[in-house]
């Protein structure tokens, strides 16, 4: 079920909008929770049964590290540890079984099975989200949610379930308790909405046409004018579909008493890549910053050690955008204009902000090639 669609627009949304308003406060996120639940199972029912386990594992030990924070760090040390662990162990075998298992079958005497998995929706985003909730007990950021329902709904809020933005539990802990709801935060999530609409369906859909047009065409019969029309359309495509679903996201998470933060910032007239990342895909960029990047080290330790946490940082950044290895050196491509720009770069570019803004659409063009491609040398 996706959101610019008649059944979630004229069916499913308003239903779940009337009950919500119509029941008690306190029945609101056990109707939340159900509704989640129904909307997750929509196409892979199934599915719900691995929803509900990330649900209960996080659930549990977010409970247990913060019984023992205080008391015996090492406990729950090795439980959050535990809890990473088998979050990256579902995503992993859910979504990049089947790279990791082509690249292992190239050794030999190992031949592991291919098996048909379809990847479940939204788990790139909803692992994430869950995973951040014990570490942020852990750390003192958050308190211990012990209602399950509460928490369950968090996970698998509908809103932001699919495309994001990624949502941590201590931005939203208070709204799950009390919702302040009135007119205006209603309307103005309408009007949220709509506009995610008209950029998913108006505009992103559109050029998503003429780029599968171009990417359909063989090499030898690809025109200059049109492989540069080609790459011009997918780079406005993703971001008016990507921006759209996050306004979306925003807007129906208004019409119930959330409010998200924002994903997209006008991506396109950053004057570097640096700032381009600033603005693009918020909620992943600082998820990364804040649970990977700074705990390796950030930039406070020695140039080949920064280097490193850099290149981890954008080698998994571009993993978890896809289980390819096209992602892997798309990452990796951003890795090393980041680099470049901490190293000598940035300070050219301030000092001509128009050669800026050329190079970073060039950049952004060359690296939704390499996004899209079948595999780097199709790139």
């Amino acid at each position: 079920m996706v959101f610019s669609s008649i059944l979630f627009m004229f069916i499913y949304l308003p239903v779940v909008l009337l009950l919500y308003y119509i029941a008690p406060v306190k029945w609101r996120n056990p109707i939340l929770f159900v509704f989640n639940m129904i909307f997750y199972g929509w196409g892979e029912p199934v599915y719900i049964l691995l929803m509900l386990l990330s649900i209960t594992i996080n659930y549990i030990n977010g409970i247990l590290i913060g019984k023992w924070r205080h008391v015996n760090d090492k406990k729950a040390k090795t439980v959050l540890v535990v809890n990473i662990v088998l979050n990256l162990s579902l995503l992993g075998f859910f979504k990049y079984y089947g790279l990791f298992a082509e690249a292992l079958n190239h050794i030999p005497f190992i031949n592991l099975p291919t098996l048909d998995i379809t990847l479940p929706i939204g788990i790139s985003f909803y692992t994430f989200q869950t995973m951040s909730y014990p570490i942020d007990v852990y750390r003192g950021d958050a308190d211990v949610q012990k209602n399950y329902i509460s928490f369950g709904t968090f996970v698998a809020l509908f809103p932001q379930l699919i495309a994001g933005p990624i949502v941590r539990y201590k931005d939203v802990a208070d709204q799950l308790g009390f919702r302040a709801s009135s007119i205006d935060q209603f309307s103005s999530g309408v009007e949220r909405f709509m506009v995610g609409v008209a950029k998913k369906v108006l505009i992103a859909n559109s050029l998503g046409k003429l780029w599968d047009y171009y990417a359909a065409i063989p090499d030898g019969g690809l025109t200059v004018l049109g492989s540069w029309l080609g790459i011009i359309a997918f780079t406005l495509q993703i971001y008016f579909d990507f921006s759209g679903y996050s306004d979306m996201a925003i807007g129906l998470g208004r019409m119930i008493g959330f409010e998200f933060k924002e994903n997209f910032n006008y991506p396109y007239i950053s004057r570097s890549v640096t700032e381009f990342w600033r603005r693009w895909h918020i909620s992943l960029g600082s998820w990364f910053r804040d649970y990977v990047y700074i705990p390796l080290g950030g930039s406070r330790v020695g140039k080949a050690r920064w280097v490193r946490n850099l290149v981890i940082v954008w080698g998994l950044t571009g993993l978890w955008h896809g289980a390819a290895w096209n992602f892997v050196a798309w990452g990796l491509y951003f890795a090393a204009f980041l680099l470049l720009e901490k190293l000598f770069l940035g300070r050219w570019l301030k000092r001509v902000p128009v050669l800026g803004h050329v190079y970073v659409l060039l950049a952004a063009l060359f690296s939704f090639v390499l996004f899209d491609a079948a595999s780097v040398p199709a790139a």
